[in-house]
């Protein structure tokens, strides 16, 4: 065990953070750390990291183990250039080298020592030889010889371009800056890291090899990260920070999300069953007294007695019951929604893309990724006349009406509250109206007052999403939806758009988003556009079976065969076969609410004096429970099936 924390409480104020945490994270094990917004999660992580003292409770790290933290934001102002900062992380070893260049220059040198009594030695050379041997072998043991290399290789990782080696840290975006100091940090090496959303400024391919050197890292890492498909592929452990307790679970984010479920189904039907055992029995003593003789009003304050000693169960949290986010065009657009020709857009030394021409018909999901700075939310801004091209035509199709979402949230007035902001963009909304919806994005009491300017980047994308569902646009525009939304918020916009019948088009480095709601990807690489016929597993799968073929003509064959007759004929059986399993597990679940029913209804009825006395009517109905109950058993394993197929269709 590298590290442990037990019974760590916090809390700032009245508000509880954290209370009665325990957990343990072993060597070499990759864990993440789980929960909604506002968790706690970044709290746990600096208490962990020493920058933050619990109010009680231990967290303990191995003896002569290290710790390296990475925050979410980096207030760094140095002028050394990028590459000198990174290369500074291994200033031990360069200065190892140092050394043993000099030493090579003094055994070359050895024969012309001084003469006289400042000449060398046998017992000199013999000892600088010693020396050279226990230094080199350091030194080779620790990978000196392949430093910069190392460092090269960890910053075109990051998604550092060569040309931007030299450029001084003061100068840099704060993305920049946080992916060097998550560079210089991988570089250090620690025994245990801790990563406060690590994917946050990277794009899609840096992502890749994040997750790739975090596979491969021979020691203890501890993420905090809402990238869910990031999580299925780096970690082991999930802690999960909910109302400030702490629950763990071996898995990755998918095997979690699935245990989770289970444990909630359990928790709701104990307490369910409790609330029945409780009512039966506040029934009963109701009609015990109710017969007011001596022996049946003890029999009631026995029951009462035995009724105040049962440990209540508290009731479970509603599932996604929080935000409610629902997407209705108010008209169906035509078939053809957008038609762009030979697009074209480019600033002063720096290129976007030329000739892109592509199609969007109506009910389609499509997913434009590629790297960052290729253009991709330029093309968003275009369409929507925030920008011009340098050329090109781009036509919307009949009834068309677009909804855009901005990822920086422009077209939110930073002077104006909430309030206002609907209520002068709707005005026929009431109050009532207009309180009800931004209570359903949580936004409650004097939060509706708050200046825009004040909200933080989570709460203004539920604002912006607010406004978008009150649009009813049937052609969705979104810019990096999911950035500072939480997990729980991402699916409930995955589900919002599954259920949307109108178009969407949109930008995302989010690949489980993109594998939820996509069914086409656009990639913008290297000025053009690729098309992908499906969600992002399938478009690794058709990118992987490209990178097999030897010659780049192949290469293009594989491009233009993605959006052939076949391509589309396997779009369409996996629809086809997607609609069976949701039609079986729909029939799956109406059986098992019916057979569930009727359990409680023999429930009832096995309560009532005139059947639990009649012996014969009571053999019947624990019969028929009985089968009940076990046809109920095998539709539960039928069901979960059914959901995992679904799941991964």
């Amino acid at each position: 065990m590298i590290l442990s924390c037990q019974n760590i409480a916090k809390s700032f104020g009245t508000d509880v953070i954290v209370s009665g945490a325990s957990f343990h994270i072993e060597d070499r094990e990759k864990a993440a750390i789980v929960g909604i917004n506002g968790a706690g999660k970044t709290t746990l992580l600096r208490m962990i990291a020493g920058e933050l003292e619990p109010d009680q409770g231990v967290v303990s790290i191995a003896k002569g183990k290290t710790l390296g933290y990475l925050r979410q934001h980096q207030d760094v102002n140095s002028t050394a250039s990028i590459y000198s900062e990174l290369l500074d992380v291994k200033r031990d070893l360069l200065e190892m080298e140092d050394s043993l260049r000099e030493m090579e220059q003094q055994m070359r040198h050895f024969p012309e020592g001084r003469g006289g009594e400042n000449r060398c030695t046998s017992a000199d050379m013999e000892a600088l030889m010693e020396r050279y041997n226990r230094v080199s072998t350091e030194f080779e043991n620790r990978n000196g010889y392949a430093v910069r290399s190392q460092v090269v290789g960890v910053l075109k990782g990051l998604g550092f371009t060569e040309d931007e080696f030299e450029k001084q840290i003061c100068t840099l975006s704060g993305g920049q800056k946080t992916r060097v100091a998550l560079g210089k940090l991988l570089l250090a090496e620690p025994d245990i890291l801790l990563l406060d959303e690590p994917t946050n400024h990277l794009d899609l391919n840096s992502i890749a090899w994040l997750e790739n050197y975090l596979q491969n890292y021979e020691k203890a890492v501890l993420i905090v990260a809402h990238d869910r498909y990031f999580l299925n592929r780096v970690v082991t452990k999930i802690v999960e920070l909910d109302n400030g307790h702490v629950m763990s679970f071996e898995g990755n984010y998918s095997a979690y999300a699935q245990k989770k479920a289970q444990l909630r189904e359990i928790q709701w039907k104990a307490y369910l069953n409790q609330q029945q055992e409780i009512h039966h029995q506040e029934a009963v003593i109701a009609k015990l007294k109710s017969f007011n003789r001596e022996k049946s009003i003890k029999r009631a304050e026995s029951r009462e007695k035995m009724l105040d000693k049962i440990d209540m169960l508290e009731k479970p949290s509603e599932v996604k019951a929080d935000m409610h986010l629902r997407f209705s065009p108010r008209e169906v657009s035509g078939n053809d929604v957008l038609q762009v020709r030979h697009l074209a857009k480019s600033y002063p030394n720096n290129p976007l893309f030329s000739d892109l021409n592509f199609d969007i018909r109506r009910g389609e999901k499509v997913a434009v990724i590629g790297d960052n700075g290729t253009g991709k939310t330029t093309i968003l801004k275009i369409i929507n006349e925030l920008e011009e091209a340098n050329a090109g035509q781009i036509s919307l199709g009949s009834r068309v009406q677009i909804g855009y979402y901005d990822q920086e949230h422009q077209l939110l007035h930073m002077d104006k509250t909430l309030f206002e902001e609907i209520s002068d963009v709707y005005p026929d909304m009431t109050e009532t109206e207009i309180r009800n919806l931004l209570a359903s994005f949580l936004f409650t009491g004097d939060d509706v007052y708050k200046r825009i300017r004040e909200l933080s980047g989570g709460e203004r994308g539920r604002l912006s999403l607010a406004r978008l569902m009150l649009s009813n646009a049937n052609f969705l525009i979104l810019d990096e939806p999911t950035n500072h939304l939480d997990i729980t918020s991402k699916e409930i916009l995955e589900e919002a758009l599954r259920n949307y019948t109108g178009t969407v088009l949109y930008v995302s480095h989010d690949r489980y988003f993109i594998n939820q709601t996509a069914t086409r990807i656009l990639e913008l690489k290297n000025q053009t556009l690729n098309n992908y016929l499906g969600n992002y597993d399938y478009y690794l799968e058709k990118v992987g079976e490209q990178a097999q073929k030897a010659s780049p003509a192949a290469v293009k064959d594989e491009r233009s065969l993605s959006s052939s007759k076949e391509d589309w004929a396997r779009s369409k059986e996996q629809q086809a076969q997607k609609r069976r399993l949701e039609n079986e597990l729909r029939k799956t679940e109406e059986r098992i609410a019916k057979l569930e029913e009727r359990d409680k209804e023999i429930d009832a009825l096995l309560a009532q004096e005139e059947v639990f006395t009649d012996v014969k009517r009571c053999l019947e109905l624990t019969g028929e429970k009985a089968s009940v109950a076990e046809e109920l058993e095998e539709l539960y394993v039928k069901w979960e099936e059914l959901s995992e197929l679904s799941a991964n269709d």
